[in-house]
């Protein structure tokens, strides 16, 4: 069961334009701004994420990231009622595992359990 949207994850080509973009929208320097991610958190809203390797991992566009208690079970049980898994749980850093699936019409569905 979902505890809450988390990230909104955007697979992009040109990273430094879609950080000067998405710093412009937001209103806020990024808080990570590296080659293989670059993250906003801004009042009022989710986590926006830019990935440069989106398109690569098979993203077609914006994946909503839902945080979960435990990633495991959730994409189990994502599976167990239909959908396809995308990325199966990956340590991401710091102990966050990360997972995504798609559902019947192909959106992306992401999962993310902070670490304990």
């Amino acid at each position: 069961m979902s505890e809450g949207l988390r990230t909104v994850t955007y697979p992009v080509k040109d990273l430094a334009r879609a950080r000067s973009l998405f710093g412009t929208l937001l209103g806020v320097e990024p808080y990570v701004d590296e080659a293989y991610y670059v993250g906003f958190r801004a009042p009022g809203c989710p986590e926006v994420g830019l990935d440069p390797n989106g398109h690569a991992k098979g993203l077609t566009g914006p994946v909503p990231h839902w945080r979960v208690a435990d990633v495991r079970a959730e994409l189990a049980a994502l599976v167990g009622a239909g959908a396809e898994v995308v990325q199966d749980v990956q340590d991401v850093g710091g102990g966050m595992l990360v997972a995504s699936v798609k559902d019947a019409d192909g959106n992306g569905i992401g999962l993310v359990q902070e670490p304990s």
